[in-house]
């Protein structure tokens, strides 16, 4: 038979820690609130010209597919895009100084900023100018991790790669 100290003291143990787990709130998580506040709010995407992933055009719109995926996306978090052009250098510096959420432009993704930007798991693939197989991904800020796993959800229902 069983020690009832013993018994007691598990239960207890299992209790506080049913009860930490629960007060940690859903997982994942974005530290910086990037999902809650683009929701309903403003997405900023950073667009680094790409063609066809990205094009900017002379009077500031931007078009090509990785717009259009994000426009679909901020449909389904009733977001506004705010997009902000710019060379990959300047919106990974951007990115880490919290200016954008998102940025698209056809990026590998094994991007040379991986301080400055995270990115999805791949959603699609091309062939690069040197004939090799290069993995496309949306680039996030890293720690957003509530962000990224809602965007790879949603490249996911459309029958994206992932």
């Amino acid at each position: 038979m069983s020690d009832p100290r013993v018994l007691r003291a598990l239960l207890v143990s299992v209790a506080a820690t049913l009860l930490l787990v629960g007060c940690q709130g859903g997982l994942p998580a974005d530290p910086q609130g990037t999902l809650v506040r683009a929701t309903g709010g403003v997405l900023r995407v950073g667009v680094s010209e790409n063609p066809p992933w990205t094009e900017l055009a002379s009077d500031g719109t931007v078009g090509g597919s990785e717009v259009e995926l994000l426009t679909d996306y901020a449909e389904t978090i009733d977001a506004e895009v705010e997009w902000v052009p710019a060379g990959e250098n300047t919106l990974a510096a951007m990115m880490r100084e919290g200016q954008l959420d998102v940025v698209v432009g056809g990026l590998a993704s094994d991007v040379p900023w991986t301080s400055e930007i995270a990115t999805t798991r791949p959603y699609t693939t091309t062939i690069g100018p040197d004939g090799a197989e290069v993995k496309i991904a949306v680039g996030v800020r890293p720690g957003e991790n509530a962000l990224m796993t809602d965007i790879e959800r949603f490249l996911a229902e459309r029958g994206e790669e992932l």
